[in-house]
């Protein structure tokens, strides 16, 4: 699996779905199921299943559903399970990756053999990660932005993407438009909303309340903050006018209006990885331990995301790390993150250690993104697309500001145990046997 992409999480027996994407397979022709980023399946028939490239497959798939050239560039195939998330290359042979399943679990995962036996990949359309969020700008097909927009909300609702009060209430106020259609006065009430609540906002923000405090509640009582917060973002989604005036029924201006929001979120178009890392020491015995988190990395750097608190731990773009990883031969696979810090006034490295089976796949992730953004920066300008946007990557001083204090989106330091060093000179950074790659670029 040289250079493939992937992530997996280590969620319970009661959250996993095991979908086959293969129905049958015969000496000829076999069915292919492919799932979409909104849950829907699209049944293929296709021929020499077992040589079948993903690049002849991603085609099959654009055919059906009529997609425009950019879709080639904008979507990926994937191998997804719950245990395991692999991005296939063009050249892959789905079939023969789907057999090499269990394997891959071992090498990548610390699944144990029950869970490896009973685990099935399905094939799924989703958003390639190499695709930059400016050239998504530049779309305009609505079904392509309407299978952005599902996947986006799809990780919104599910926590993936961790969201401030604020911006969950603007995401969810677009689901609002384009599930119910205009806001009306009235209608729909925030008791009406509540009953679909989990359709807009994420799990953790509809729980409601039980016990003594809801007996005091009451049927006339005021609602919920977010739901009250969800009609009033809803109230004010602005309505689309067409050149003669009239109010269009498209919703592409909905759906680019909720990607334009979910691209202030860091990890945005991400590929998701599990480790974890070491908490600082507390406590009169100095007891410390060790916390799940998940690794996002895209094309603009690498973020480390608490998996149970659902909040931001450290966000670095690539100009501001150096990193490596240490083979399973040698000890307990990790992947290294240095970058600049302060003790006490001090200037100094830190280095925050990862243990991950994934750690060889989120390395030669991290140097393949950086490649591409080497190679595409003057390239950009010869590309021929439309608008401003064609140029080199938005430089982080253009994005809009994320300053609200205590936000998910913040780095916490002070909840990761990092190994804190001054070193002299210039030069390439060594830690141990730990040779850095340089990040920046």
């Amino acid at each position: 699996m040289d250079g493939t992409e992937g992530n997996a999480g280590q969620p319970g027996p009661a959250e996993r779905s095991h979908r086959s994407s293969v129905s049958s397979v015969g000496a000829r022709v076999a069915d292919v199921l492919v799932y979409l980023a909104d849950d829907t399946v699209l049944p293929l028939a296709v021929e020499n299943l077992p040589s079948l490239s993903a690049h002849e497959l991603h085609r099959a798939v654009r055919e059906v559903l009529q997609l425009p050239d950019i879709a080639l560039d904008a979507f990926a195939l994937w191998l997804v399970s719950p245990l395991l998330e692999v991005q296939l290359k063009p050249k892959h042979q789905p079939y023969k990756l789907g057999r090499q399943w269990p394997e891959l679990l071992l090498r990548f995962t610390d699944a144990s053999d029950d869970d490896v036996a009973v685990d099935e990949p399905s094939l799924q359309f989703r958003r390639n990660v190499f695709f930059p969020k400016r050239r998504e700008l530049q779309i305009h097909d609505e079904e392509v932005l309407r299978l952005l927009y599902e996947e986006a909300k799809g990780n919104v609702l599910a926590a993936r993407y961790p969201c401030d009060v604020e911006d969950c209430e603007a995401l969810g106020a677009l689901v609002c438009r384009v599930q119910l259609g205009p806001y009306q006065p009235g209608q729909p009430t925030a008791c009406a909303l509540r009953e679909k609540l989990d359709s807009f906002l994420p799990a953790h923000l509809c729980k409601r309340g039980q016990g003594l405090f809801a007996a005091f509640r009451g049927r006339g009582a005021k609602a919920a903050t977010g739901e009250q917060g969800l009609l009033n973002a809803y109230c004010r989604v602005k309505e689309a006018v067409g050149a003669d005036g009239e109010r269009g029924a498209s919703l592409s201006p909905h759906y680019r209006a909720y990607l334009l929001k979910s691209h202030e979120l860091p990890f945005y178009g991400c590929a998701f990885f599990h480790g974890e890392v070491d908490k600082p020491a507390q406590g009169f015995l100095h007891r410390g331990g060790r916390k799940p988190v998940a690794v996002a990395i895209s094309l603009e750097g690498v973020h480390v995301i608490d998996s149970r608190e659902k909040h931001v731990l450290l966000g670095l773009r690539f100009q501001e790390l150096s990193w490596d990883h240490t083979s399973p031969e040698e000890e307990e696979s990790v992947l290294w993150l240095e970058f600049d810090g302060d003790n006490e006034g001090t200037p100094v490295n830190r280095l925050l250690k990862i243990y991950s089976k994934q750690a060889e796949l989120m390395s030669g992730l991290i140097e393949y993104c950086i490649e591409l953004n080497q190679t595409s920066e003057p390239a950009a300008p010869q590309e021929n697309v439309p608008g401003p946007a064609a140029g080199s990557p938005l430089p982080p001083a253009q994005r809009p500001p994320l300053r609200r204090q205590g936000s998910v989106m913040c780095s916490r330091l002070q909840h990761l145990s990092t190994i804190d060093y001054v070193e002299e000179g210039v030069g390439t950074k060594q830690w141990g046997h730990v040779r850095w790659n340089q990040g920046s670029w």
